[in-house]
């Protein structure tokens, strides 16, 4: 079962509008939406109007865009939680019990705003940039557990190095404790050829695997587009984490 999930819904209307074409058309499944961005009001209406299946698309990482009170209790703490994670590329790995408190309020406010634009609470729990998966929130449970959350990246034999594939290992091991996760997780960016994206959709034949994708960038909207994907996902079971039943 293959779910295609198209990320930053909202961040600008370039990328909703690009996911949103790729959804009417049968190239994605679901999307993860992004709140307090420039485009996120609207991207609510356009999401409910085509019925598309609607995530979290967790910010830790990037400074809000859309209608936040500058100076607010929000962005103050949004801005030291971007500033810690953006630090350093080990900043995802490294605990901070000075942000304890202000990792707890950013999720719990980007959930609450969530569920005033869609009028329900998200199918699923993804992360800008992947920062879901940072220490902070793994080590506090800040996602409440029974959630679906997307797993750390799934590799192929003979990809990365043994330390890398160890903490995947970790991380996929913590989540699957509390959380619901699909069997496999892949980047369409770094599937964009035939032969390597029919890799992931064998694997999809039996077991549950999502590919999440960036419909706003060119090459990837190409691919998603293209009659050659269309072709290899026609025969496919796809599907979304509301409805996949991840384990």
């Amino acid at each position: 079962m293959l779910i295609v999930n198209a990320d930053d819904w909202g961040r600008s209307r370039a990328e909703t509008d690009a996911a949103a074409d790729c959804y009417r058309l049968g190239r994605i499944t679901s999307t993860s939406a992004m709140v307090f961005m420039e485009d996120s009001e609207r991207a609510a209406e356009v999401a409910k109007s085509c019925g598309i299946d609607v995530g979290l698309h967790l910010n830790l990482s990037q400074r809000f865009t859309g209608a936040v009170t500058a100076g607010s209790r929000l962005c103050e703490y949004h801005e030291r939680i971007c500033r810690f994670l953006n630090r350093s590329k080990f900043a995802l790995v490294l605990y901070n019990p000075l942000l304890r408190e202000q990792f707890r309020y950013v999720y719990q406010s980007q959930a609450e705003e969530f569920y005033r634009l869609f009028g329900k609470a998200s199918s699923h729990i993804d992360g800008h940039q992947h920062m879901h998966l940072c220490s902070n929130l793994l080590i506090d449970r800040v996602i409440p557990s029974g959630a679906r959350i997307r797993r750390s990246f799934s590799f192929f034999p003979g990809e990365k190095g043994a330390l890398n594939r160890a903490y995947r290992r970790w991380v996929d091991g913590r989540l699957a404790g509390h959380y619901r996760l699909a069997d496999g997780f892949f980047s369409l960016s770094q599937h964009l050829t035939a032969e390597r994206f029919r890799r992931v959709a064998e694997l999809a034949r039996s077991a549950t695997v999502e590919i999440a994708a960036h419909p706003g960038r060119p090459a990837e909207y190409d691919f998603l587009m293209s009659d050659t994907y269309r072709a290899m996902i026609e025969n496919l079971q796809t599907s979304t984490y509301a409805t996949a039943g991840s384990r």
